[in-house]
């Protein structure tokens, strides 16, 4: 968002799979999304997105929320009044206002935004380790070692 020389630019979306909420529009509910949901107007509700998929929301300068954020990526230059909880990568960009607690495992934040609330970083999940099978020595190969 900020460096265009970045190799990892986070998760690739599909341009048709991209829902948009256009500026001068206004949702009253929850909104659940997968791939990408780029917002220029309103939502009144929570917004929601798969924890394990590589959904994407996009908050513009124009964009707002009045709810809870449940997303795994958000890019935010918009304002937030509600929680945001972010569970791999956040980015704040110079016109975000975000008032509500904030958590997130990545974050990039630029100069200018502000978040008027608890930040709190987000351990990765670690990985389920695989109980090793149970091994049994023959009597015949424990007698030659």
């Amino acid at each position: 968002m900020f460096n265009g020389n970045r190799k990892n630019q986070g998760p690739s979306v599909n341009a048709s799979d991209t829902s948009l909420v256009s500026r001068g529009m206004t949702i009253r509910g929850d909104v659940k999304f997968s791939g990408a949901l780029h917002l220029d107007g309103v939502v009144e509700g929570s917004i929601q997105a798969d924890a394990k998929g590589d959904s994407v929301l996009t908050i513009s300068e124009t964009g707002r929320v009045t709810g809870q954020i449940n997303v795994p990526h958000a890019v935010v230059n918009g304002r937030v009044v509600g929680d945001i909880d972010v569970f791999d990568r956040l980015e704040l960009a110079a016109q975000a206002r975000i008032e509500g607690d904030v958590r997130y495992q990545v974050l990039e934040m630029a100069a200018g935004a502000q978040v008027n609330g608890k930040m709190a970083h987000r351990a990765p999940e670690a990985p389920r380790q695989l109980e090793a099978p149970e091994t049994e020595i023959m009597p015949s190969l424990a007698a030659q070692a």
